[in-house]
């Protein structure tokens, strides 16, 4: 079972306790921290419709720390992240692969970050299974046409062809956070909230607006 620190607030109405993610929801921060399954997924739009009706104009922070998992309920958090009114920015924390890669590269254009020490990792979807011939075959065709998506999604995101994305996810594709921000998956690479963040060489995002967009908390 796992252990979900609390934490108590002091307000005019006296104490109230929160876990952890909750108070973090407060402050319009989302946070992915386990294998994508249906559950996660419905927890992660929820949170994010929830805050879309508070307040539609402020951004909303999800923080990626996932090995991945679950194609479609990866598909059903994108789509959100697409759908709803803010602005969501991504960032990378220890691991975004397979999926969780996708979710990074799917944040608003110039709001995705990552910590100096990150590993991104893309590859194409995989699933084992059984039955009789023309059901694998049905599955098959399934699989293949889930690749097609999440490569038109990487490669919209990215800038990158999508012929590219399919040579480059045949086989997991590890990259630091310098290569995940010089292939389009990131935009900032972030060691404290105070340092001005690493951009990509070619000048598309200016540093000082970074600076003021770089703050977990979104405005």
């Amino acid at each position: 079972m796992a252990l979900i620190p609390m934490v108590v607030e002091t307000t005019s109405r006296g104490e109230r306790a929160f876990d952890i993610y909750s108070r973090l929801l407060k402050d319009r921060i989302i946070f992915i921290g386990t294998p994508i399954d249906d559950q996660i997924a419905n927890l992660v739009m929820a949170q994010m419709l929830y805050l879309e009706s508070e307040d539609p104009e402020r951004d909303i922070s999800v923080y990626i720390n996932s090995p991945g998992g679950a194609v479609s309920a990866g598909l059903a958090i994108y789509d959100t992240m697409q759908y709803i009114k803010p602005r969501v920015s991504t960032f990378c924390m220890g691991l975004a692969a397979s999926f969780g890669c996708v979710l990074l590269a799917g944040g608003e254009k110039g709001l995705r970050f990552s910590l100096p020490n990150t590993r991104i990792m893309m590859h194409q979807p995989s699933g084992g299974f059984q039955g009789q011939a023309s059901d694998i075959q049905i599955q098959a065709q399934e699989i293949l046409r889930l690749r097609r998506t999440i490569d038109q999604i990487l490669a919209q995101h990215t800038g990158k062809p999508v012929d590219q994305i399919t040579r480059d996810s045949d086989r997991d594709f590890y990259m630091s956070p310098e290569e995940a921000l010089e292939y389009g998956l990131i935009d900032h690479i972030l060691s404290n909230q105070r340092a001005t963040p690493v951009v990509a060489a070619n000048g598309a995002a200016k540093a000082a607006e970074a600076e003021s967009e770089a703050a977990p908390a979104a405005r």
